[in-house]
């Protein structure tokens, strides 16, 4: 068959349900394929927006989303939305096209060497040569994406797509991903724990990508240990839950490092290093560890574990409960923590100045939410207090770029999110900066028929950079500009705008638009001052309990 034809059966083969992106004059014949295929081509305006879209998808399936673009720009302008995947560990395999073969070793028109260039943004990447190679190509991208979650890339060349081909897809075969621990280890953990005075649970992404959550609650209840978060790792217990303590992932002192000063012992599950650094929560090294992952820890000299429980997570945890034979009480300081975290919640539930509070706005949109709605964050400002305060209920339902910390990455990834969980009431949350570097995909929801509302914090100013400038200098430079009418914009690519003019407006106006449907763009005008009165309330000794 012709190689691109077999390239698709590959993809089918592995799973694939849609791939978004660009198409251009090199990937024509793949995307002819495509055509004749059970595989959902998405066209979106920008590759980036393609490859946050593969990203999303990755993140609630746990299976690799695929992005497609051509050679030369059209695979540049993926990079940033694979460099997003890779450090989320979100599985994705990213698809380029290139100039023939024998165009490769000359200066040819838009001839970037892409290999060379993606292998900083990937696990693992290669060029397919020969149509002879496609089927362990295309199966080795999507099992080392899914196995050592991250992005991958494959490039087709041009001329390679056309070639024929006797070869067929390798057959797919699951199998179980379970190791075995020695048993002196868990009970050692186990011993560990119950010695300890004050233990508490760091719970990271890892317990989303092992659909490790309901295990984490079970050990949870039958021991009675207190859990903190990291931002992606919000919702792996009930924010609800009397032993959830809060997230971390701010460098200010904030009241969830008061839980790490007083905890002798930090049962890391399914943390991630990039998340947040130990620098910040082990500074002096003097915290027992004991890392439970399916990966080896990150080297880092305060990050150095008693004991490591490598392999998968959610069996890790079953295992480590049968050893637990006792109930710790919540050490009454850990219920301080709680209590503040719980109170500067509620503080502002019932402020209506405008305009709004971004405690106010979350409190507002919670309230708006069922407990398994979906929320994604973009970057910015909002994406601080999000982090800190946005009570999650569920596993994989809030959504954050943590790692590339990437502006920009919302409103793809709410269409990701509306077409994968149609269900779920999806709001996405973006600063009027991160909200306008991928707004030309608008075009892409309506066409789409999409279902999600963006409301827009609205404050002309990358409002986290003056955050960070007024608390080095107290000055501020290079922060400021003028917003375009949002609700003109929303009308004009087909979708519906409101601009809010009060702060009792935001839950009604919310609900509504998510009953009715549709694509909507909310602007809610937003006080930052909170910002600088945030960084000023953490400088004092916010630990004294």
């Amino acid at each position: 068959m012709k190689a691109s034809d077999l390239f698709v059966k590959c993809l089918e083969n592995e799973g694939v349900e849609y791939i978004f992106g660009v198409p251009g004059e090199e990937t024509i014949d793949l995307t002819e394929s495509l055509r004749k295929s059970n595989i959902k081509f998405i066209p979106t305006r920008h590759e980036q927006s393609a490859a946050f879209m593969a990203d999303m998808y990755g993140r609630l399936t746990h299976k690799p989303g695929v992005c497609l673009a051509t050679l030369g720009p059209g695979a540049t302008n993926l990079i940033t939305g694979i460099a997003d995947a890779q450090l989320d560990r979100a599985p994705l395999v990213a698809i380029t096209g290139q100039s023939a073969l024998e165009k490769t070793h000359k200066d040819s028109h838009q001839y970037i060497d892409i290999v060379t260039a993606f292998k900083q943004f990937t696990t693992w990447n290669s060029k397919v040569t020969r149509a002879d190679f496609i089927p362990e190509i295309v199966h080795k991208a999507f099992d080392i994406a899914a196995d050592r979650p991250g992005a991958t890339h494959i490039e087709l060349p041009e001329d390679v797509a056309k070639e024929e081909t006797s070869k067929e897809p390798i057959l797919k075969k699951d199998y179980p991903h379970i190791r075995l621990l020695d048993e002196s280890e868990l009970k050692r953990a186990a011993e560990m724990i119950k010695s300890s005075s004050m233990p508490i649970i760091l719970a990271g992404n890892g317990v989303f990508r092992e659909d490790a959550a309901g295990e984490l609650r079970k050990l949870v209840q039958s021991t009675g240990l207190p859990v903190v978060s990291t931002f992606m790792g919000k919702g792996a217990i009930p924010a609800d839950n009397t032993h959830y303590l809060g997230s971390m992932g701010i460098k200010d002192h904030d009241h969830i490092m008061c839980g790490f000063e007083m905890a002798d012992l930090v049962i890391c599950v399914g943390f991630d290093y990039v998340e947040y650094t130990p620098k910040f929560w082990n500074p002096d090294k003097s915290k027992k560890i004991i890392h439970i992952h399916t990966d080896h820890p990150e080297i880092d000299e305060t990050y150095i574990p008693d004991i490591l429980l490598v392999g998968s997570i959610k069996q890790t945890l079953f295992n480590l409960r049968q050893y637990c034979d006792f109930k710790k009480e919540m050490h009454e300081r850990f219920q301080k923590v709680r209590a503040r975290m719980m109170a500067e919640i509620e503080d502002y539930a019932e402020d209506m100045s405008f305009p709004m509070k971004p405690q106010k706005i979350l409190s507002d949109v919670r309230e708006t939410m069922d407990r398994g709605d979906i929320l994604i964050s973009d970057v910015g400002a909002h994406k601080l207090w999000i982090g800190r305060l946005f009570p999650a209920c569920e596993p994989n339902t809030v959504f954050i770029s943590n790692g590339l910390a990437t502006m920009g990455f919302a409103l793809p990834s709410a269409i990701a999110a509306s077409i994968i969980k149609p269900e779920k009431k999806v709001v996405a949350i973006a600063g009027d900066g991160g909200f306008l570097m991928n707004l030309q995909d608008l075009e892409t929801a309506v066409r789409l028929g999409c279902n999600f509302v963006v409301v827009i914090f609205d404050d002309s100013k990358y409002g986290l950079i003056e955050w960070h400038e007024r608390k080095a200098f107290n000055e501020t430079m290079g922060i400021d500009f003028t917003n375009p009418d949002f609700v003109k914009l929303a009308e004009s690519f087909g979708a519906k705008g409101v601009r809010l003019e009060t702060a009792e407006e935001l839950k009604p106006r919310l609900t509504d638009a998510l009953e009715a449907g549709g694509v909507w763009l909310l602007d809610v005008p937003v006080d930052y001052s909170e910002n600088i009165k945030l960084t000023e309330k953490l400088k004092h000794n916010f630990c004294e309990l």
